[in-house]
């Protein structure tokens, strides 16, 4: 296995049908999915936690509320991860959801056969969103390998 390596799939015909289906969003404006092959093994909600922290960081308020407008829970909680709601949970995948006046969004981790990935989903509730996120997807996409392979050291690191 190649540890380390990101396969990525944008677009709402390009990331698998049962992946979608995993989304609460009826319709879905905006899709992406970014894989990580790692020898790294934790739960879904562990790889979440990795990922985003169980509060958000000051960045992260400065997209998802910021930005996005996104409504977070305040404070940890097992209810939530970085102030995103536990929509669902499966034995392999996780779902995260927050909305806007303007959006509403989910994140998707999923974790098979030596592969975690990072899945976004995004419907436009309002035109804002057609303009607010196309250029901030840009940003988005060029980070996201990044924060899987933190992810992946944060969980191989000692506790």
């Amino acid at each position: 296995m190649t540890v380390g390596f990101v396969d990525s799939a944008v677009g709402t015909h390009n990331i698998p049908g049962p992946v979608r289906a995993l989304s609460s969003l009826p319709d879905i404006d905006y899709a992406d999915q970014f894989t990580l092959s790692t020898d790294a093994d934790a739960t879904p909600e562990q790889w979440a936690r990795a990922m985003f922290g169980d509060v958000p960081s000051v960045a992260e308020l400065l997209i998802w509320r910021g930005l996005l407008g996104l409504r977070l829970s305040r404070g940890r909680s097992p209810a939530t991860v970085a102030g995103w709601q536990i929509g669902e949970r499966g034995e392999d995948w996780i779902r995260l959801e927050a909305a806007s006046w303007f959006l509403t969004g989910n994140l998707l981790v999923q974790t098979a056969d030596g592969r975690v990935s990072l899945g976004t989903f995004l419907r436009y509730d309002r035109h804002l969103g057609h303009g607010v996120w196309p250029p901030l997807s840009a940003i988005h996409r060029r980070l996201v390998p990044g924060l899987l392979r933190d992810a992946a050291a944060r969980i191989r690191a000692p506790r």
